[in-house]
């Protein structure tokens, strides 16, 4: 557990974990030794004089209180490690996570992500806080009783110490005939977490449909999955608590048997088998609790598991030797991508050259927003290269390379905050009047002069408490802030009303100007406003050329911009 512990956070924690796990085991020594004392004590109170037990009870007296200072050391060190390991493990995972291939996070991540970024974390690092005391106590202070009973009477020692590896058989034969059972649980509750937050994300859906009334079957059927996967994981650990428990008061009923049968031969004396069985009744305890500190450890290991994966996931590679882009054209030559089992470019070749506009054209599917994403790096490609400003974008440093980007999607995600934060997430030290400015230009002034609070307006979660045209314009204003030189738009007026839609444009065009831009059009009159434009399908880049020439041509681009103009001659 300690091993796999400090493979998951990192080495640089051993020493601090090392340091509080031998005081720990040092507290749980001193606690069996503490017993020790016991025999003196009861020797002299049934002895002929037992005023002598003041000396051995003053004994006693001060080994509590150097335990209790031990004790509350080794507690202290678990509180403060343990929290010290949360904060370390949470930055660690939001540090991994944001460097992971975007094509990572597919279906069933969600839940998985939600469960181990909140309840796994804090159940794995509970670990050193709260049950490795127990854990230790409960291993380590049985056996130094036993110990201590050997070196009193090495018949009742042995026969106590008899039952050490029936107690660790039970042990490890639980920990194995429970591992499936809760995996199969822990892999339950991933699933039911990503159910529940698909039925709250899908309620539009099912109220439009007038299916508010009607249990949501696929949440049902993963709690009810859950509940069968609890009841097998409790049931598979039955057998090995009720073992745990049988093997426990069987030894301490043959301890008092054997006891009773060497004080009546005058083997020992009284007060040595009261001692002995005092031990042995404090030796049950913390060795009945094991089972359920058991479970609990298995729990925080299996969520260990899980976390080592994904901390062994690779993230894309860091170039050993960066280059520096030479300036802001981009380049795809031959570029070959599969996306899962599919094949979403197959030696496609393109070039927007520094300061011009790239529009990009095709049916549903051919691989628009992958395009988006391979320039951004958001993914590696399989074959080819992805270049900007003549560097192959493995080669420039993230930071470097994303520093070159200003990204504006479709579907625009604002962060539970003010628009003022979220705004400055484009830069987060740009003064007020660049942040002012970037408002005005992308017409963000005018929402907020409308809303109450105005810049301190919180925009709720996702930005539900903005239209959607009001994102955009904050998805906007933001990229501006940013002041990058390269642009990449994914048709951001798709789904806008005039109003909105024409706002949009003002701010898309104040952030294209001067700059290198690759859009995304849905909408084939935003093509208009492009240098170049390219027309992609199954893979490839078919048709590539200005405006007219594609139209001249009367390819598969004049076929899209015929469609497009048939709703507006029916209007």
């Amino acid at each position: 557990m300690i091993r796999m512990l400090l493979r998951v956070l990192g080495r640089e924690y051993a020493r601090p974990v090392r340091r509080t796990v031998a005081l720990m085991t040092a507290t749980a020594v001193a606690e069996g030794l503490l017993y020790a004392l016991l025999v003196p004590v009861l020797r002299a109170l049934f002895g002929s004089t037992p005023d002598d037990a003041w000396p051995w009870l003053t004994a006693f007296g001060i080994a509590i209180a150097l335990y209790g200072a031990l004790r509350y050391l080794s507690d202290l060190s678990g509180f403060h490690v343990g929290t010290t390991l949360l904060r370390g493990m949470y930055h660690r995972l939001g540090d991994h996570l944001a460097r992971l291939p975007i094509g990572w996070y597919g279906a069933g991540r969600l839940g998985e992500v939600s469960v181990l970024a909140s309840r796994g974390v804090l159940q794995a690092m509970a670990v050193i806080a709260h049950l490795l005391a127990p854990f230790i106590s409960a291993s380590v202070t049985p056996l130094t009783i036993v110990v201590v009973m050997l070196a009193f009477n090495w018949q009742l020692g042995l026969a106590a110490l008899a039952a050490v590896p029936i107690v660790a058989a039970i042990q490890l034969w639980t920990g194995r005939s429970t591992a499936a059972g809760d995996a199969e649980r822990a892999e339950r509750d991933d699933e039911a977490t990503g159910r529940v937050i698909e039925y709250l994300q899908v309620q539009p859906v099912l109220r439009a449909g007038g299916r508010t009334a009607e249990r949501f079957r696929l949440l049902d059927d993963s709690l009810q999955d859950v509940e069968r996967a609890s009841r097998r994981s409790t049931l598979a650990a039955l057998p090995g608590a009720v073992g745990l428990t049988l093997t426990v008061q069987a030894m301490f009923t043959g301890l008092l048997v054997l006891a009773a049968y060497l004080a009546l031969d005058g083997q020992t004396g009284v007060p040595e088998i009261l001692t002995i069985l005092v031990l042995a009744a404090r030796c049950a305890d913390p060795l009945l609790s094991l089972t359920d500190i058991g479970g609990k450890l298995r729990g925080a290991r299996s969520v260990l598991v899980k976390l080592d994966t994904v901390f062994g996931t690779e993230p894309l590679p860091e170039p050993a030797e960066p280059v520096q882009p030479a300036g802001h054209s981009l380049e795809f030559v031959t570029v070959s991508f599969r996306h899962g089992e599919r094949t979403v470019f197959d030696g496609a070749s393109l070039t927007v050259p520094q300061g011009q506009r790239l529009a990009v054209v095709g049916p549903s599917g051919a691989g628009k927003s992958t395009l988006l994403h391979l320039l951004a790096r958001f993914y590696d490609v399989d074959a080819g290269a992805v270049r900007v400003g003549g560097a192959d974008v493995r080669t420039i440093d993230t930071e470097v390379l994303m520093a070159q980007f200003a990204v504006v999607f479709q579907d625009v995600y604002l962060f539970d905050g003010t628009i003022e934060e979220n705004v400055r997430l484009g830069r987060p030290d740009a003064d007020e009047a660049d942040v002012r400015a970037a408002a005005t230009a992308a017409r963000l002034d005018e929402v907020i002069d409308r809303l109450p609070g105005g810049w301190a307006a919180n925009v709720g979660e996702g930005g539900a408490l903005l239209s959607g045209g009001e994102r955009q314009r904050v998805s906007i204003a933001r990229a501006l802030l940013k002041n990058a030189p390269i642009v990449l738009l994914d048709e951001v007026t798709s789904a806008l009303d005039p109003v909105n839609e024409a706002a949009v444009h003002d701010g898309i065009e104040r952030l294209m100007a001067g700059r290198t831009v690759v859009m995304v059009a849905h909408r084939m009159r935003t093509v208009q406003r492009a240098d170049r434009v390219v027309f992609l399908d199954d893979g490839r880049v078919v048709e590539a050329g200005t405006h007219d020439e594609l139209l001249s041509r009367g390819g598969r681009y004049a076929d899209f911009w015929n469609i497009s103009l048939a709703p507006a001659a029916m209007e």
